[in-house]
């Protein structure tokens, strides 16, 4: 909303603006509702497609991603709406209270990006989905899931998902689901459709 909020201001003033300047507006927008958002959101919904994004002390890093073979992916909602304010409060503060906790997950996390790249990389969509599942495990253990994600994450497994983990700041929010064809995508969003308020489907290629 706040990419195009930006794109809108730009065409209504007029003002010419690149995408680096949109994006950059809409991360102040961001910032506005959020207080300290990653970036990633108005990242992605700025330049589109596949990203892989890295949060850093200055500005983000971020490369756009060419796929191999087309990822099918069915979203749905928990209905449920967080406050990233909260959350990411709530995580500070554990991770202040226990350092060597969080740095362990946090080198697990590392390790699980760096295989889920390569298995991008690779079209190899089955690794792919062990390591969504492994994802959610790692926010399970961060305590960002909630019990409305972890039964959608499970019934889009039980459907045939591939994989599938949260997806946002969590406690509420989306899950995603990768699937391998598209009559399993077609599945997956059918059983999805019966125990959430909302459900998309979608493909990168």
């Amino acid at each position: 909303q706040v990419v195009a909020l930006a794109r809108a201001l730009g065409h209504a003033l007029p003002k010419p603006m690149t995408e680096d300047e949109i994006n950059a507006a809409g991360y102040e927008g961001e910032r506005g509702y959020h207080g300290t958002p990653s970036g990633i959101d108005n990242t992605a919904a700025t330049f589109g497609g596949v990203l892989k994004f890295q949060r850093t002390d200055g500005a983000p890093i971020f490369t756009k991603k060419k796929l191999p073979e087309p990822i099918r992916i069915v979203y749905a909602s928990t209905g449920i709406t967080s406050s990233t304010t909260k959350v990411v409060g709530d995580v500070r503060a554990k991770k202040e209270e226990n350092p060597e906790w969080f740095d362990g997950l946090m080198e697990k996390y590392v390790d699980l990006v760096e295989r889920g790249e390569k298995a991008l990389d690779d079209g190899d969509v089955n690794t792919l989905g062990k390591l969504l599942d492994e994802n959610h495990a790692l926010c399970q253990e961060l305590t960002v899931s909630c019990e409305e994600l972890d039964t959608l994450v499970d019934a889009a497994r039980s459907a045939g998902a591939l994989g599938a983990k949260m997806s946002g700041t969590g406690r509420g929010g989306l899950m995603l689901a990768l699937t391998p064809t598209e009559e399993i995508q077609d599945k997956v969003a059918e059983a999805l459709g019966k125990i959430a308020p909302q459900v998309w489907k979608t493909t990168f290629a």
